[in-house]
């Protein structure tokens, strides 16, 4: 399988061949960085984890090449970067157990490139590919240009496939952004307290943006435990490490779905909520 990047990387832990372990996927995240797949899409990993028959596929899009980087890596080039943080996303599909991973080296200017078809286009061969049941990737609402960049060419992308060819579930999660504002029945909640050793470890793994200057290990589990927490003020806690996601699967069922007015959507029933519930106390 060719990819278009000349540094891309296809990565099979079990060396099964690429065709075969990717055909095999059932759970696919498709993420903007390095770290972002073992933050969002843990769902998708811990379920295919110790599963015979379910196979969890990374995808990478970015180089990695923009990291913040202080302490041991201050004086890390880019290039430097680049190769380190390839190397830990390795260790992360390793230790994950992943069916398959694929970095495919974009900048991250091209991913936000509204124009650039060449990631649309890998995107769509490699889910064409997968034919994942669920597909991970980021939430519409996120803060990181970057992001919202791989999130509508995803989308994109799924909606140049035949139908019968679309994942059953797309789910927006959270990275740079949270999604607690979102209205109790809007938000999908996933369980992330299986395998607590796994979880922490996965976000470990990136120590160039822990050491370098990012908690991302303290965020991620603190964001997962207030998620559970504070999910419902009257009942005792089911779990004690949740993901918010958003459904995007309307949006890969309808391709005239404005993809901007749905996301406002959400937005609009939060502020509808709000406006009510100060209505009734003044």
């Amino acid at each position: 399988m060719m990819l278009k990047q000349k540094h891309a990387v296809v990565f099979i832990p079990d060396q099964n061949p690429i065709e075969k372990a990717i055909s095999r996927t059932t759970h696919m995240c498709i993420a903007a960085h390095h770290d972002d797949i073992e933050i969002m899409a843990y769902d998708g990993i811990v379920q295919c984890y110790e599963s015979q028959s379910d196979w969890f596929f990374g995808v990478v899009v970015t180089n990695g090449s923009g990291s913040a980087r202080t302490g041991a890596y201050e004086q890390f080039t880019d290039q430097m970067m680049m190769d380190i943080r390839k190397e830990e996303q390795i260790k992360a599909a390793r230790l994950g157990r992943y069916g398959a991973l694929a970095m495919l080296d974009y900048s991250s200017h091209d991913t936000k490139d509204p124009m650039n078809q060449s990631i649309i286009d890998e995107l769509m061969m490699l889910i064409q590919k997968a034919k994942p049941r669920i597909l991970y990737t980021h939430n519409l609402a996120d803060k990181h240009d970057t992001h919202i960049g791989v999130a509508t060419k995803v989308i994109k992308a799924l909606r140049k496939l035949d139908p019968k060819d679309r994942p059953h579930q797309v789910l927006g999660c959270e990275v740079w952004r949270g999604l607690d504002w979102m209205l109790d029945e809007d938000k999908v909640t996933l369980d992330a307290s299986l395998n607590p050793s796994l979880a922490t470890e996965l976000i470990e793994v990136f120590d160039s943006q822990i050491s370098g200057g990012k908690r991302y290990d303290l965020a991620t589990m603190g964001r997962r435990l207030a998620n559970a927490t504070y999910f419902t003020s009257h009942q005792v806690d089911q779990s004690n490490q949740l993901i918010y996601a958003m459904d995007l699967t309307p949006l890969i069922q309808d391709d005239h779905l404005d993809i901007t007015a749905y996301v406002v959507s959400y937005i609009e029933r939060f502020k509808a909520d709000v406006i009510s519930k100060i209505n009734k106390m003044i």
